[in-house]
């Protein structure tokens, strides 16, 4: 099967996601985090680093409870910005249809 190249858009998403899970590990140890997830370090460090831009869902999932980070929240943040320019481009379609 071939794999086709990740958009911008979802590389993007990618690297705002490794960098919500960075952040809520805090202080944590990577390793900790990793081995209590049961996952390997270095696959944490590719999601926090964002060089793997889409991770599994049972990965994130496992990283997610480890750090007490709820799923929803985590979606939430991770896609905080595609919601903003939805929302900008709502706003702009809004005034010019206004202005017409």
């Amino acid at each position: 099967m071939v794999r086709l190249p990740l958009t911008p858009a979802e590389v993007a998403r990618g690297q705002r996601l490794g960098a919500a899970l960075r952040r809520a590990r805090g202080e944590r140890a990577m390793l900790d985090t990793a081995l209590e997830a049961r996952v390997s370090p270095e696959t944490l460090r590719k999601i926090e680093s964002g060089r793997v831009a889409t991770p599994s869902f049972p990965t994130i999932a496992a990283i997610a409870d480890v750090l007490g980070f709820s799923l929803d929240a985590l979606w939430a943040e991770v896609n905080q910005p595609e919601r903003d320019a939805a929302a900008a481009g709502a706003r702009t379609g809004a005034a010019e249809r206004w202005a017409s």
